[in-house]
């Protein structure tokens, strides 16, 4: 599949410019994420704007965040953690955690629980390398 980086950069460019400086958001958040369009593997955002759902795993201030992309299609493994919402299963993906500028943060979703955000921080924690 052809990726449309030219397209993307155009809206890169106008969330840069019209985007939010700051933006009130909370952790265990859901949003639409203008994440883009990514190299390799990388989730790439759907649709005109490069959208996709990001959980909001921690805020640092009211302009950057660490996100997770999120998915419909079901994948399992240490790499992701499902959640059911109003009848559907989303897929957090685990090993993609990023930080965004609020920037890119295009509409409020909804809010998690806080025992699946805290089952999902341990398992964020978990990825990563004892010392």
């Amino acid at each position: 599949m052809q990726k449309d980086f030219e397209e993307w950069n155009k809206e890169k460019q106008t969330l840069e410019t019209t985007g939010p400086e700051t933006l009130v958001f909370h952790e265990r958040e859901v949003w639409w994420c203008s994440i883009g369009i990514n190299l390799g593997d990388e989730q790439d955002g759907k649709n005109d704007l490069f959208e996709r759902p990001v959980l909001v795993i921690k805020k640092f201030n009211n302009r950057l965040a660490w996100v997770l992309p999120m998915s419909t299609k079901a994948k399992a493994g240490r790499y992701y953690h499902t959640l059911e919402y109003d009848g559907r299963v989303f897929v957090v993906i685990l090993s993609q955690l990023r930080l965004v500028s609020v920037k890119r943060f295009r509409r409020f979703i909804r809010k998690i629980s806080p025992h699946q955000h805290s089952v999902i921080q341990e398992k964020v924690k978990g990825l990563l390398p004892r010392a």
